[in-house]
Protein backbone atom coordinates (compact mmCIF):
# COMPACT_ATOMS: atom_id res chain seq x y z
CA UNK A 1 0.00 0.00 0.00
CA UNK A 2 1.00 3.46 -1.05
CA UNK A 3 1.27 6.14 1.81
CA UNK A 4 -1.47 9.00 2.56
CA UNK A 5 -1.43 11.70 -0.57
CA UNK A 6 -0.71 14.96 0.56
CA UNK A 7 -0.43 18.17 -1.89
CA UNK A 8 2.13 20.31 -1.32
CA UNK A 9 2.07 24.04 -1.99
CA UNK A 10 4.24 25.19 -4.57
CA UNK A 11 5.84 27.69 -2.93
CA UNK A 12 6.30 26.25 0.59
CA UNK A 13 9.21 24.41 1.65
CA UNK A 14 9.78 21.62 3.93
CA UNK A 15 10.06 22.83 7.72
CA UNK A 16 12.38 20.27 9.05
CA UNK A 17 14.84 18.26 6.45
CA UNK A 18 13.24 15.18 6.03
CA UNK A 19 15.13 12.26 3.92
CA UNK A 20 13.06 11.56 1.04
CA UNK A 21 12.61 7.98 2.47
CA UNK A 22 10.45 9.48 5.61
CA UNK A 23 9.13 12.15 3.56
CA UNK A 24 6.99 9.37 1.50
CA UNK A 25 6.31 7.35 4.41
CA UNK A 26 5.24 10.14 7.04
CA UNK A 27 2.22 11.11 7.82
CA UNK A 28 2.89 14.70 8.72
CA UNK A 29 4.29 16.94 6.86
CA UNK A 30 5.84 20.49 8.16
CA UNK A 31 6.09 23.55 6.12
CA UNK A 32 7.34 27.12 7.09
CA UNK A 33 6.30 30.35 5.49
CA UNK A 34 9.27 32.21 7.13
CA UNK A 35 12.99 31.31 7.46
CA UNK A 36 13.46 28.56 10.78
CA UNK A 37 15.71 29.74 13.45
CA UNK A 38 17.89 26.52 14.45
CA UNK A 39 16.27 26.74 17.91
CA UNK A 40 12.69 25.95 16.47
CA UNK A 41 13.92 22.94 14.48
CA UNK A 42 15.79 21.64 16.94
CA UNK A 43 12.51 21.07 19.28
CA UNK A 44 11.40 18.42 16.07
CA UNK A 45 11.78 15.05 17.40
CA UNK A 46 13.73 16.24 20.22
CA UNK A 47 14.29 13.53 22.99
CA UNK A 48 13.17 10.31 20.76
CA UNK A 49 13.86 7.85 23.13
CA UNK A 50 11.34 9.61 25.81
CA UNK A 51 8.79 11.09 23.76
CA UNK A 52 6.77 8.10 24.09
CA UNK A 53 6.10 7.82 27.72
CA UNK A 54 6.40 12.14 28.06
CA UNK A 55 2.34 12.44 26.57
CA UNK A 56 0.12 13.00 29.71
CA UNK A 57 -0.98 10.03 30.96
CA UNK A 58 -4.21 8.40 29.77
CA UNK A 59 -6.18 7.30 33.30
CA UNK A 60 -9.25 6.38 31.14
CA UNK A 61 -10.91 5.77 28.06
CA UNK A 62 -13.85 8.55 27.37
CA UNK A 63 -15.21 6.91 24.22
CA UNK A 64 -16.73 3.60 23.24
CA UNK A 65 -15.49 2.01 20.18
CA UNK A 66 -19.11 2.60 18.68
CA UNK A 67 -18.97 6.40 20.05
CA UNK A 68 -15.79 7.40 17.56
CA UNK A 69 -17.58 5.46 14.73
CA UNK A 70 -18.12 8.48 11.81
CA UNK A 71 -21.03 7.93 9.14
CA UNK A 72 -18.53 8.67 6.20
CA UNK A 73 -15.98 5.75 6.57
CA UNK A 74 -13.27 7.26 4.12
CA UNK A 75 -10.23 9.27 5.24
CA UNK A 76 -10.34 12.42 6.08
CA UNK A 77 -7.80 13.74 4.08
CA UNK A 78 -10.25 12.90 1.40
CA UNK A 79 -12.90 14.97 2.32
CA UNK A 80 -10.77 18.21 3.20
CA UNK A 81 -8.62 17.80 -0.42
CA UNK A 82 -10.30 21.05 -1.64
CA UNK A 83 -9.70 24.30 0.20
CA UNK A 84 -12.69 25.65 1.98
CA UNK A 85 -12.44 29.60 2.47
CA UNK A 86 -15.41 30.53 4.50
CA UNK A 87 -16.03 30.64 8.46
CA UNK A 88 -18.00 28.15 9.99
CA UNK A 89 -19.02 30.21 12.47
CA UNK A 90 -21.37 33.28 12.71
CA UNK A 91 -19.57 37.31 13.77
CA UNK A 92 -20.98 36.94 17.05
CA UNK A 93 -19.21 33.62 17.65
CA UNK A 94 -15.98 34.96 16.32
CA UNK A 95 -16.03 38.68 18.40
CA UNK A 96 -16.55 36.43 21.82
CA UNK A 97 -13.44 33.86 20.21
CA UNK A 98 -11.13 36.68 19.71
CA UNK A 99 -12.25 38.49 23.18
CA UNK A 100 -11.38 35.23 24.84
CA UNK A 101 -7.91 35.29 23.26
CA UNK A 102 -7.20 38.72 24.31
CA UNK A 103 -7.87 37.62 27.80
CA UNK A 104 -6.17 34.37 27.84
CA UNK A 105 -3.00 34.39 25.70
CA UNK A 106 -0.36 36.22 26.97
CA UNK A 107 1.26 38.62 24.27
CA UNK A 108 5.00 37.11 23.18
CA UNK A 109 3.32 33.75 23.77
CA UNK A 110 4.24 30.48 21.64
CA UNK A 111 0.75 28.84 20.19
CA UNK A 112 -0.32 25.95 18.52
CA UNK A 113 -3.43 26.00 16.21
CA UNK A 114 -4.12 22.41 16.61
CA UNK A 115 -6.94 21.61 13.30
CA UNK A 116 -6.70 25.07 11.85
CA UNK A 117 -7.52 26.21 8.31
CA UNK A 118 -7.17 29.35 6.61
CA UNK A 119 -7.70 31.87 9.74
CA UNK A 120 -7.40 31.51 13.77
CA UNK A 121 -9.53 34.19 14.70
CA UNK A 122 -6.81 35.42 17.25
CA UNK A 123 -6.50 39.27 18.35
CA UNK A 124 -5.06 40.99 15.09
CA UNK A 125 -3.52 43.62 17.28
CA UNK A 126 -1.23 41.15 19.51
CA UNK A 127 1.40 39.81 18.80
CA UNK A 128 3.09 36.25 19.32
CA UNK A 129 6.54 35.34 19.32
CA UNK A 130 5.56 31.98 17.34
CA UNK A 131 2.20 30.41 15.67
CA UNK A 132 2.46 26.56 14.27
CA UNK A 133 -0.98 26.07 12.61
CA UNK A 134 -2.10 22.08 12.07
CA UNK A 135 -4.38 21.04 9.65
CA UNK A 136 -5.47 18.65 6.70
CA UNK A 137 -5.85 21.10 4.14
CA UNK A 138 -2.29 22.71 2.93
CA UNK A 139 -3.89 25.14 0.67
CA UNK A 140 -6.25 26.61 3.39
CA UNK A 141 -3.02 26.71 6.24
CA UNK A 142 -0.69 28.78 3.55
CA UNK A 143 -3.86 31.46 3.29
CA UNK A 144 -3.79 32.09 6.87
CA UNK A 145 -1.58 34.86 7.55
CA UNK A 146 -1.42 34.41 11.49
CA UNK A 147 0.78 31.60 11.19
CA UNK A 148 4.88 31.35 10.98
CA UNK A 149 4.71 27.61 10.25
CA UNK A 150 2.44 24.99 10.35
CA UNK A 151 2.09 21.33 9.22
CA UNK A 152 -0.47 18.85 7.78
CA UNK A 153 -1.15 15.80 9.23
CA UNK A 154 -4.06 13.44 10.10
CA UNK A 155 -4.74 13.10 13.85
CA UNK A 156 -7.39 10.42 12.95
CA UNK A 157 -4.47 8.02 11.59
CA UNK A 158 -1.83 8.94 14.03
CA UNK A 159 -1.62 11.35 17.17
CA UNK A 160 1.93 11.62 17.77
CA UNK A 161 2.95 15.58 16.82
CA UNK A 162 6.34 15.75 15.71
CA UNK A 163 7.04 19.04 18.29
CA UNK A 164 9.27 19.49 20.82
CA UNK A 165 8.43 18.77 24.75
CA UNK A 166 6.97 21.70 26.71
CA UNK A 167 7.62 24.21 23.46
CA UNK A 168 4.37 26.28 23.37
CA UNK A 169 2.49 28.18 25.81
CA UNK A 170 -0.93 27.44 24.62
CA UNK A 171 -2.70 25.31 22.31
CA UNK A 172 -5.86 26.53 20.63
CA UNK A 173 -8.54 24.09 19.01
CA UNK A 174 -11.59 25.77 17.24
CA UNK A 175 -14.84 24.35 15.86
CA UNK A 176 -13.03 21.11 15.18
CA UNK A 177 -12.60 18.74 18.33
CA UNK A 178 -16.06 17.14 17.26
CA UNK A 179 -14.04 15.20 14.46
CA UNK A 180 -11.39 13.15 16.34
CA UNK A 181 -11.81 9.75 17.17
CA UNK A 182 -8.69 9.42 19.18
CA UNK A 183 -9.59 12.58 21.49
CA UNK A 184 -7.61 10.71 24.69
CA UNK A 185 -4.54 10.28 23.05
CA UNK A 186 -4.82 13.99 21.21
CA UNK A 187 -5.30 15.83 24.38
CA UNK A 188 -2.44 13.80 26.33
CA UNK A 189 -0.11 14.74 23.44
CA UNK A 190 -1.44 18.45 23.87
CA UNK A 191 -0.41 18.07 27.26
CA UNK A 192 3.32 16.86 26.36
CA UNK A 193 3.94 19.59 24.16
CA UNK A 194 2.19 22.38 26.53
CA UNK A 195 4.93 24.48 29.00
CA UNK A 196 3.89 24.06 32.74
CA UNK A 197 0.80 26.18 33.39
CA UNK A 198 0.48 26.78 29.45
CA UNK A 199 -3.56 26.56 28.65
CA UNK A 200 -5.52 24.53 26.29
CA UNK A 201 -8.64 26.44 24.70
CA UNK A 202 -11.09 23.97 22.64
CA UNK A 203 -14.25 25.66 21.44
CA UNK A 204 -17.29 24.82 19.00
CA UNK A 205 -20.92 25.66 18.77
CA UNK A 206 -23.37 23.20 16.78
CA UNK A 207 -22.05 23.42 13.68
CA UNK A 208 -20.17 20.58 12.21
CA UNK A 209 -19.84 18.30 9.00
CA UNK A 210 -22.40 15.60 10.01
CA UNK A 211 -21.37 13.01 8.26
CA UNK A 212 -17.80 13.60 9.73
CA UNK A 213 -18.23 14.30 13.71
CA UNK A 214 -18.43 11.15 16.18
CA UNK A 215 -21.05 9.17 16.59
CA UNK A 216 -20.30 10.06 20.35
CA UNK A 217 -21.10 14.23 19.41
CA UNK A 218 -23.48 13.88 16.75
CA UNK A 219 -26.06 11.61 19.11
CA UNK A 220 -25.70 14.74 21.92
CA UNK A 221 -26.90 17.44 22.60
CA UNK A 222 -24.81 21.17 23.53
CA UNK A 223 -24.79 20.22 27.16
CA UNK A 224 -23.67 16.54 26.91
CA UNK A 225 -20.88 17.67 24.09
CA UNK A 226 -19.42 19.77 26.76
CA UNK A 227 -19.47 17.40 29.04
CA UNK A 228 -17.99 14.75 26.98
CA UNK A 229 -14.90 17.96 26.15
CA UNK A 230 -14.63 18.26 30.13
CA UNK A 231 -13.91 14.25 30.13
CA UNK A 232 -11.34 14.44 27.82
CA UNK A 233 -9.64 16.94 30.05
CA UNK A 234 -10.24 14.69 33.02
CA UNK A 235 -8.67 11.34 31.42
CA UNK A 236 -5.20 13.17 31.12
CA UNK A 237 -3.52 13.47 34.14
CA UNK A 238 -2.03 16.76 35.20
CA UNK A 239 -5.10 18.89 33.56
CA UNK A 240 -6.66 21.10 35.84
CA UNK A 241 -10.30 21.43 36.43
CA UNK A 242 -11.73 22.40 33.35
CA UNK A 243 -13.34 26.18 33.16
CA UNK A 244 -16.23 26.44 30.72
CA UNK A 245 -17.47 29.51 29.05
CA UNK A 246 -21.39 29.70 27.19
CA UNK A 247 -22.47 32.38 25.31
CA UNK A 248 -26.10 30.97 24.57
CA UNK A 249 -27.84 32.51 21.22
CA UNK A 250 -31.25 34.77 21.44
CA UNK A 251 -34.46 33.93 19.26
CA UNK A 252 -34.38 36.39 16.32
CA UNK A 253 -32.40 39.17 18.01
CA UNK A 254 -35.82 39.31 20.41
CA UNK A 255 -34.73 40.94 23.81
CA UNK A 256 -33.57 38.08 25.95
CA UNK A 257 -35.75 35.88 27.81
CA UNK A 258 -34.23 35.27 30.85
CA UNK A 259 -36.62 32.29 32.39
CA UNK A 260 -35.13 29.07 33.77
CA UNK A 261 -37.45 27.16 31.18
CA UNK A 262 -35.92 29.27 28.27
CA UNK A 263 -32.32 28.84 29.63
CA UNK A 264 -32.21 25.32 29.62
CA UNK A 265 -34.03 25.33 25.90
CA UNK A 266 -31.17 27.52 24.66
CA UNK A 267 -28.65 25.55 27.07
CA UNK A 268 -29.66 22.16 24.87
CA UNK A 269 -29.43 23.88 22.08
CA UNK A 270 -33.49 23.82 21.21
CA UNK A 271 -33.64 27.53 20.48
CA UNK A 272 -32.48 29.29 16.41
CA UNK A 273 -30.86 32.38 17.11
CA UNK A 274 -27.05 33.31 16.47
CA UNK A 275 -24.36 30.08 16.93
CA UNK A 276 -24.05 29.30 20.68
CA UNK A 277 -20.44 29.64 21.97
CA UNK A 278 -18.91 27.00 24.27
CA UNK A 279 -15.28 26.86 25.33
CA UNK A 280 -13.65 24.53 27.84
CA UNK A 281 -10.63 25.18 28.88
CA UNK A 282 -8.03 23.69 31.69
CA UNK A 283 -3.90 24.43 32.19
CA UNK A 284 -1.21 21.61 32.39
CA UNK A 285 -0.38 21.17 35.86
CA UNK A 286 -1.44 24.67 37.54
CA UNK A 287 -3.47 27.80 35.91
CA UNK A 288 -0.70 30.73 36.59
CA UNK A 289 -2.12 33.70 38.37
CA UNK A 290 -0.71 37.27 36.47
CA UNK A 291 -0.23 40.22 38.71
CA UNK A 292 -2.24 43.33 36.97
Amino acid sequence: NQGPMLTIHPKLKPWHPFTPTKLETSSSLLFKTKSLPATIANTIHENNQTEQTSAGKIKRLVLTQEGRTKLNIFPDRQFYAYPRFVTHVDDNFISTLTNLYRERLNPGSEILDLMSSWVSHLPKEVEYKRVVGHGLNAQELAKNPRLDYFFVKDLNQDQKLELGNCSFDAVICTVSVQYLQQPEKVFAEVFRVLRPGGVFIVSFSNRMFYEKAISAWREGSAYSRVQLVVQYFQCVEGFTQSEIIRKLPVAGGAQEDKSPFSWIMRLLGLLSGSDPFHAVIAYKNFKPVYES
